[in-house]
């Protein structure tokens, strides 16, 4: 799957009437399964007819048909969720039955087309794409790696002393992970190792 790029501002809301059935589509940002779960049941009806749902979070997704035939409702939520490019989304589409049948096609319109709808009039949040590194540095240039640190938005996420020197994980956006390197290295005369964790430096 390609990598998402953006999530939702805030949470966003969208109706939609498909003969005289109501569909409205809530959705909103979150970055965890208990979180989508707790917005799940926070915007949920009981008094709907069906209350189906997707979410995204980088590789683990859910989604749930309440009750309509299989694959009509949840797949085509988490489609429009990935149609439209969004990660870290969930998506609830509440259905109040109108008296009308829709059939396995019109459902899967209905729901993916009120979650699509919802989802692409929604403002949009960009998410960075972070990376993890792991350097290597001799006492002396420390101050020389802090200050391209802070420079470079990365920040520390571990820190151990050897005998030559420190050894540092780091969590810094991957557009920073390459100026970073050039820096250290033009900084330190070339005498930090730089290294994505479990590869080669």
């Amino acid at each position: 799957m390609a990598a998402m790029t953006d999530t939702l501002a805030a949470p966003a809301s969208h109706l939609l009437e498909v003969k005289h059935s109501r569909f409205l589509a809530n959705a909103a940002p979150v970055t965890a399964p208990e979180q989508a779960l707790e917005f799940v049941a926070s915007v949920s009806h009981a008094d709907a007819t069906h209350n189906c749902w997707a979410y995204r979070i980088g590789q683990d997704y859910r989604s749930s048909d309440d009750g309509e035939p299989a694959g009509t409702a949840g797949r085509p939520i988490l489609a429009a969720i990935d149609g439209q490019g969004y990660d870290r989304v969930v998506v609830v589409v509440t259905r109040w039955f109108g008296g009308i049948k829709l059939g396995a096609g019109g459902l899967v319109r209905a729901y993916g087309g009120a979650a699509a709808e919802c989802l692409r009039l929604a403002a949009r949040e960009p998410l960075v794409q972070m990376v993890e590194l792991e350097l290597e540095c001799p006492f002396e240039a420390l101050g020389a790696v802090h200050a391209a640190l802070a420079a470079h938005s990365a920040e520390k996420t571990s820190e151990a002393f050897v005998a030559d020197g420190a050894r540092l994980g780091l969590r810094l956006p991957a557009s920073q992970a390459e100026p970073l390197r050039t820096r250290l290295r033009d900084a330190t005369r070339d005498r930090v190792r730089v290294a994505i964790p479990g590869s080669p430096p």
